[in-house]
């Protein structure tokens, strides 16, 4: 299992560990990640996944996932969630026509 956001695409960084003394080694900055099941309403549909807590404070802001996914750049997001995106914008064309 990679240690990647499925909806940002957040990953582990690579910065430095610096002592006391200033001697700088190598290290990985891990995002927080998290389980949780987002509920699409669009969809009518539960979505397992494994997102980062800074990624889930975000979707509560935008109110639920799917204003998350249509507010969020397309570059930005994970191929997982361009899938779901992809669905959601298929079901909206399909009930305003």
């Amino acid at each position: 299992m990679s240690r990647e956001c499925e909806l940002s695409g957040k990953s582990p960084i690579v910065g430095h560990r610096v002592s006391h003394s200033n001697i700088k080694s190598k290290r990985r900055f891990l995002p927080n990640l998290v389980n949780v099941t987002l509920y699409s309403e669009v969809l009518d549909r539960k979505f397992k996944m494994r997102i980062a807590a800074s990624t889930l404070r975000t979707v509560d802001k935008h109110g639920g996932l799917d204003g998350y996914l249509l507010k969020t750049k397309k570059s930005t997001l994970h191929p997982t969630a361009l899938k779901i995106l992809s669905d959601i914008e298929k079901k909206q064309t399909e009930a305003t026509a």
